[in-house]
């Protein structure tokens, strides 16, 4: 006889991982729409805050986007004056994105805001068991990198 009881296989780590992803995106687009860009914008400008003068395909890398669509972005944000764009000095056929300070201003206005959804997330979260999934996403990113 059949077990009445269905047994539910747990969601891949996948899939779960992709599932919040997106709920940060879309509480992170909302958080930053006053600002006139977007989630993904506004992770370009946190990217450049902590390694400023990076080039176009190490930023497009570092912000999780393609190589294609940083120009876009790029441009946007430069003619927003968020960023600037000038010529490595070490490979002029190069050019570097660079943090304006309105940009600045940009990441200053949202810090506050961004902590709390990020405490949000973790808030039924022991501090250490934060660090250890801190930890544990750092592992599983170097894995597949």
């Amino acid at each position: 006889m059949l077990d009445a009881q269905v047994t539910k296989a747990a969601p891949s780590l996948l899939y779960m991982v992709k599932q919040v992803e997106l709920v940060v995106r879309s509480h992170l687009d909302e958080l930053v729409k006053p600002s006139g860009i977007t989630a993904l914008q506004y992770t370009a400008l946190t990217v450049l805050q902590r390694h400023d003068g990076l080039s176009a395909a190490q930023l497009a890398r570092d912000s999780f986007v393609t190589a294609q669509s940083i120009a876009d972005l790029v441009r946007s944000l430069d003619n927003r004056g968020l960023v600037r764009r000038e010529r490595n000095p070490r490979n002029r056929r190069e050019l570097l994105i660079l943090l304006t300070d309105a940009g600045r201003d940009v990441l200053a206005r949202h810090e506050g805001p961004v902590r709390e959804l990020e405490e949000r997330m973790v808030r039924d979260l022991t501090a250490h068991q934060t660090e250890q999934f801190r930890q544990a996403l750092s592992r599983a990113w170097q894995a597949l990198s």
